[in-house]
């Protein structure tokens, strides 16, 4: 029963430190119908990413520009994006989605 509390308290700490991150729009091309979402954090940070929140943000560019919605493909990127003498301090993250469907993607 110890060990489980000890664990229970353990996680319960080890997630109240994690860092919340959302992806905003970085880039893109309406006539390759893609965007690129992404964030940066600390290297020493616990980065939670709520996904469904980057879909739908990239979805509602697509659909600005005539596609139906947006969809992952290709996974993540990640890129040091400072140096110190420690190593890598933040990184950028980026993840690219393909806009699907709609009267764009026919041409």
């Amino acid at each position: 029963m110890k060990k489980m509390l000890i664990c229970a308290l353990g996680s319960l700490l080890l997630s109240g430190c994690a860092v919340h991150k959302q992806m905003t729009p970085m880039g893109g091309s309406k006539a390759d119908g893609t965007i690129k979402m992404g964030y940066s954090y600390n290297s020493r940070e616990a980065v939670i990413v709520d996904m469904q929140q980057a879909s739908v943000v990239a979805a509602r560019k697509c659909k600005l520009w005539g596609y139906e919605g947006a969809e992952a493909f290709g996974g993540q990127t990640k890129k040091c994006a400072a140096r110190s003498v420690r190593g890598c301090e933040r990184v950028d993250v980026f993840v690219e989605f393909q806009c699907t469907g709609g009267k764009a993607a026919e041409y």
